[in-house]
C-alpha cells in the first residue's frame, strides 16, 4: 500500500516550471520532498486520515520563491535601532533618529541604516546627526550598504582623527585640512569605527535574526542567499536552528577580503564548509568595485570627476588567484561587480580558473549593474549566473539627473541591467531585493523585472526595452536562484524535488504588473512544514 501524504494541495493551478509538465492541479508532498504532481484525482488517491489538505481553488502554487541576494543578518544589525529606509527626507530620517535616541541614556550608541546619498549633494558630512541623537555617538549606514556617516562622537570613540590607508578602496573621506568629515566609503573604513560599537548580545542577534527570516516567510520565500559575513554569523545560525526551524533556508556566503594573505584565504575556505538543516555556505563572495554613484564602481573609462578606474583588490590578479583556489576547493563564487570593467574581470578570472564544471558550484556575478553588450554573451558561454536585482532600476528610472546619470557617460548610461539581452543570449538570471538596500517584497521585484517602472508609476521606465515577461521574471525568482545556489533540483515542482513552495491567492505570471504587490501570499512551506500562513490559508 502506498504511504500517504503529508500535505495536498488540490484544485490549485500548479506552475511547475518543469517543461515538460509546466501546468498541472495538485501537488503532494510527503516529509520533506515532493511526491506527486498532476491532476487533482491523482494526487487526492495519496489523502489518507491524517493529510492535511490545503485549499487550491483560485490559487496559483509556484516553486518557493528565492532572493538569490540579500543581507538579512547585516541588515538586522544594522537597522536594530532605527530604519530609516522609509524617510521621505533628510529631515524625516532625523526625527527617527531622535525618536530612537531620545530615552537612551547619554553617551550610549546608535546605529540605524537607510540614509540617501542624494539627501547630501557631494559632501555628507557626519555632523548633521549631532543634534539628532543629542550628543551621543552615533554610526548610520546609507542606503546602498557601501557607505556610512559616523559623527564627531562616534569618530572620537574609534580613534579616527585623519585618514588612513586600507589593503582595498575604501576611504575615510577628509576635508583640506585632513579632518574627517564623518563619511566613510566602502567596508574597511565603515569597519574601522563599527569595530568600537559594543557587541549585541548573542541573544539579541538571534532575535532580530529570526524576525527578518519571518518576514522573509511572510513574503512567499522559502530562501535566501545571504551576503553576509560577520564572525559570529555561522554560531549564531547553528544556535537559532537549535532552539527552532528556521523559517527560510539561507546560503551563506563566506567573504574574502584584498588584505587577507594565504593563511587567512585558507581558514576562509575551510569555515565555508559549515552547515546545518536549513542553512550551509559553501559559496565565498568576493567585492571587484562599490557603486556607480559614489565613484567606486569599476568602470572601463573615468566617470565626469576623474574616478571609478580602479579595482577594489588593488592586484586584480591576486583575486583571479584567489577565484582559482575557491573553485579548485569546490565552492561557488560570487563576485560584486557593477561597473563594466568589473564585470569583465570578474568573468576573465572564472573563465581562466575553469569554472564551468557542471558538476561544481557555480560562479556567479553580483548586480550586472552596467555590462558592456559585447560582454552580454560571455555569461552564457562561460556558465556564469547573472545576480540582478531588478527593483535596483527604481534608482534610476524616470529620474535623469540622479547621482548615477551624473557619474556616467552618455554611452554607458544605457548599458543598465541588461535583463533581456542576458536572457537572450542564454545566461542564467538569478533574481534578489539586496535588503536592507531594497525592499525584501519579491513582488516588487517581479514587478520591476516585467516592466521597468513600479507599480502605479505612469512615467517612462528605465530601457523598458529589457523588461521580461511573467514567465521569465518569476523563472528568475524560482529556478534561476536555485541554479545559483548549484541545487539543481530547487525551483522546480516535480517529484523527487525538495517540498519547497510559495502559494499566491492570484497568478503572478497572468496578473496585471499593478496587481502583483498586492497579490495575497497565502502560504509559504519549506522543507515540507508550512512556515508561513496567510489569514485565507
Amino acid at each position: 500500500m502506498t504511504e500517504a501524504a503529508d500535505l495536498v494541495i488540490a484544485g490549485a493551478r500548479i506552475r511547475t516550471q518543469d517543461p515538460s509538465a509546466p501546468i498541472a492541479d495538485a501537488v503532494a508532498i510527503r516529509g520533506d520532498r515532493i511526491v506527486a504532481v498532476g491532476d487533482a484525482a491523482a494526487v487526492r488517491a495519496l489523502c489518507g486520515r491524517r493529510t492535511q489538505e490545503l485549499e487550491g481553488r483560485g490559487r496559483v502554487v509556484v516553486p518557493g520563491l528565492i532572493d538569490a541576494h540579500c543581507h538579512p543578518l547585516w541588515g538586522a544589525r544594522a537597522m536594530r535601532d532605527a530604519d530609516l529606509t522609509g524617510a521621505t527626507d533628510l529631515d524625516d530620517a532625523l526625527a527617527r533618529l531622535w525618536a530612537a535616541a531620545e530615552d537612551r541614556p547619554a553617551g550610549e550608541w546608535l546605529v540605524a541604516h537607510g540614509l540617501r546619498r542624494e539627501w547630501f549633494g557631494d559632501a555628507p558630512r557626519g555632523s548633521v546627526l549631532d543634534a539628532a541623537v543629542g550628543g551621543r555617538p552615533a554610526f548610520v549606514s546609507l542606503l546602498d550598504g557601501h557607505g556610512a556617516l559616523a559623527n564627531r562622537g562616534a569618530l572620537a570613540r574609534a580613534g579616527v582623527d585623519g585618514p588612513r590607508t586600507f589593503a582595498d578602496a575604501s576611504e575615510i573621506v577628509c576635508d583640506a585640512a585632513g579632518v574627517p568629515t564623518g563619511e566613510l566609503r566602502e567596508p574597511s573604513a565603515m569597519e574601522a569605527v563599527r569595530a568600537h560599537i559594543p557587541p549585541l548580545s548573542a541573544r539579541r542577534r538571534c532575535e532580530l535574526y529570526r524576525a527578518q527570516l519571518e518576514r522573509m516567510a511572510a513574503f512567499g520565500l522559502v530562501a535566501g542567499h545571504a551576503m553576509d559575513d560577520a564572525p559570529n554569523d555561522l554560531a549564531d545560525l547553528a544556535a537559532l536552528e537549535a532552539s527552532a526551524e528556521l523559517p527560510v533556508r539561507l546560503v551563506i556566503h563566506i567573504w574574502l577580503q584584498p588584505g587577507m594573505d594565504d593563511t587567512q584565504i585558507e581558514a576562509a575556505i575551510v569555515r565555508a564548509g559549515a552547515g546545518g538543516q536549513r542553512w550551509r555556505s559553501g559559496a565565498v563572495k568576493f567585492f571587484l568595485d562599490g557603486v556607480i554613484d559614489q565613484g567606486t564602481a569599476w568602470l572601463g573609462a573615468r566617470d565626469p570627476r576623474g574616478r571609478a578606474t580602479a579595482s577594489n583588490w588593488p592586484d586584480p590578479r591576486r583575486y583571479a588567484e584567489v577565484v582559482r583556489r575557491c573553485v579548485a576547493a569546490g565552492l561557488g563564487c560570487a563576485t560584486h561587480a557593477i561597473g563594466d570593467r568589473a564585470i569583465r574581470a570578474a568573468l576573465d578570472a572564472y573563465g581562466a580558473a575553469g569554472a564551468r564544471d557542471p558538476d561544481q558550484p557555480p560562479c556567479r556575478v553580483e548586480h550586472v549593474e552596467l555590462c558592456d553588450p559585447r560582454d552580454v554573451p560571455r555569461f552564457a558561454s562561460g556558465g556564469v549566473i547573472a545576480s540582478m536585482q531588478p527593483i535596483h532600476v527604481g534608482s534610476v528610472a524616470g529620474a535623469p539627473a540622479t547621482a548615477w546619470h551624473g557619474r556616467l557617460d552618455a554611452e554607458r548610461r544605457g548599458w543598465g541591467w541588461s535583463c533581456a539581452d542576458l536572457v537572450a543570449a542564454g545566461a542564467v538570471l538569478a533574481f534578489g531585493s539586496d535588503w536592507p538596500v531594497a525592499d525584501a517584497d519579491p513582488r516588487l521585484g517581479l514587478a520591476w523585472a516585467r516592466r521597468r517602472r513600479g507599480p502605479g508609476q505612469t512615467g517612462p521606465g528605465y530601457r523598458e526595452d529589457q523588461a521580461l515577461d511573467g514567465e521569465a521574471a518569476l523563472w528568475g525568482y524560482t529556478r534561476g536562484g536555485a541554479l545559483a545556489a548549484g541545487d539543481r533540483l530547487g525551483g522546480i515542482i516535480m517529484v523527487g524535488a525538495p517540498a519547497d513552495l510559495t502559494v499566491f491567492g492570484g497568478d503572478p505570471v497572468a496578473c496585471a504588473v499593478d496587481e502583483l504587490v498586492e497579490l495575497p501570499i497565502v502560504a509559504t512551506i519549506v522543507a515540507g512544514t508550512l512556515t508561513y500562513a496567510g489569514p485565507d490559508a
